[in-house]
């Protein structure tokens, strides 16, 4: 038996509801299909393949003095 996931008329819509996805993961949405593409490609290779989170990492500025006392800019 060959599941393809590609081909399935419902993909995106239906994914939550597939038994295919009890068994797999259900494909990551909001990707375009070039990073999909390459996410399978990496997955076929053997890579363990994991999409994170597309949320910006908190970024806080520390002010460090510097060791003669005066910047430079």
């Amino acid at each position: 038996m060959l599941i393809d996931c590609d081909s399935c008329a419902v993909r995106g819509a239906a994914c939550q509801g597939c038994l295919v996805t009890a068994l797999f993961e259900a494909p990551v949405e909001g990707l375009d299909p070039d990073e999909a593409r390459a996410i399978e490609v990496f997955a076929r290779a053997g890579f363990e393949v994991e999409v994170l989170s597309q949320q910006p990492a908190a970024l806080r500025m520390v002010r460090r003095p510097s060791r003669s006392g005066f910047r430079v800019a």
